[in-house]
């Protein structure tokens, strides 16, 4: 059965696919956070990801473990590329989800990479 929004929201990984030129889909499992009725995520901003979420916004995601496996089904999403504003709101919902560690890594990553580093995401069901 396909998750629910809730059970993707609550869910510490989501594995989400996003698709080739060629029509493959590359899974890469992520922190995610509810805001309102869409999720953030979080990701380098260089990652080939955000090159095909800006070529093609369909995704999919489905809730997963740390390496990726997917727990279930996956559902359909349109994804968007955050402004820098949107960027910070993922950065703050996904360091207050994840307790420390969330803290630990936001901050690392803005000490190695600066604020144009990284990007969020905001995937919204379909």
């Amino acid at each position: 059965m396909a998750p629910t929004f809730q059970e993707l929201a609550e869910a510490k990984y989501v594995l989400l696919n996003s698709y080739r030129k060629d029509g493959t889909t590359v899974g890469t499992p992520l922190w995610v956070a509810a805001d309102g009725d869409r999720l953030l995520v979080w990701t380098e901003t260089s990652s080939y990801k955000v090159k095909r979420i800006g070529r093609d916004p369909r995704v999919t995601i489905a809730v997963c473990g740390a390496r990726g496996k997917p727990s279930g089904e996956s559902v359909e999403a349109h994804a968007v590329v955050l402004d820098q504003d949107g960027t910070e709101l993922a950065r703050r919902l996904i360091s207050d989800k994840y307790g420390i560690l969330g803290k630990l890594l936001v901050k690392g990553s803005l000490l190695r990479r600066g604020r144009r580093g990284t990007v969020g995401i905001a995937l919204k069901l379909v």
